[in-house]
């Protein structure tokens, strides 16, 4: 399996405002992505799980942003056959054009106003999902690989493994609509859906090495 968490989180739990109608699916975040395989794939042997994930940068209006991901990422590695894989997340100033609020395409302001933003962004992890996803097929690591994610930029790596290697990818996609660019591409495909994520949730407490892992009590 392997996991795009940031698609995977901004799929599932990020719509504070309700615009496609997931606002209370945000109390599931504390989820336990070996239950998630095993209810969405009963019949498959889930041999590894990679979670492809960046550490955020702490924001003034969620300064505990950062400390909770790594709680959730301490939860996370208790799975004996789970590996976390780190790109990096990047904050820049960028000078942009403003859009125009009463047009729903997102088009310049006319006349054109210009303006510093901040963009946040996380780098790296559809590389990384990319490459591992290729180099397991070529060493025939899995029959069958399970993709979380929604990102178009890893349409070619799966054309890759179906047509170059014939080998099965699946993809699960987190979001209510499929990217255009994945469509027709994987052997199949799966959503997740709220009463899968409900009934894979972690523990309220669990114990590593180093202690005990608490949920934390507002995310």
């Amino acid at each position: 399996m392997y996991v795009d968490g940031f698609n995977l989180y901004h799929g599932c739990f990020d719509d504070s405002q309700n615009r496609v109608g997931r606002a209370h699916w945000r109390d599931y975040r504390w989820l336990d992505l070996d239950e998630l395989c095993a209810k969405l794939f009963p019949r498959y042997l889930i041999n590894h799980i990679h979670y492809f994930t960046a550490l955020v940068d702490p924001r003034p209006d969620n300064p505990d942003n950062r400390a909770r991901q790594q709680v959730y990422i301490r939860a996370l590695e208790t799975i004996s056959h789970l590996t976390v894989h780190y790109g990096r997340f990047a904050t820049n100033a960028k000078y942009r054009p403003l859009a125009d609020p009463q047009v729903k395409r997102p088009i310049p302001l006319d006349p054109l106003e210009m303006a510093y933003v901040i963009e946040r962004k996380e780098k790296g992890s559809d590389v990384n999902l990319a490459s591992h996803l290729l180099l397991d097929g070529f060493k025939r690591s899995y029959d069958v690989a399970l993709v979380i994610t929604n990102d178009s930029d890893l349409a070619e790596p799966i054309r890759i493994v179906r047509g170059e290697l014939g080998l099965q990818v699946v993809v699960v996609n987190p979001r209510k609509n499929l990217a255009f660019d994945l469509k027709g591409i994987a052997s199949s495909y799966k959503e997740i859906r709220q009463g899968v994520l409900r009934d894979s949730q972690f523990p309220e407490t669990l114990t590593d090495k180093n202690g005990i892992i608490t949920k934390p009590p507002t995310w």
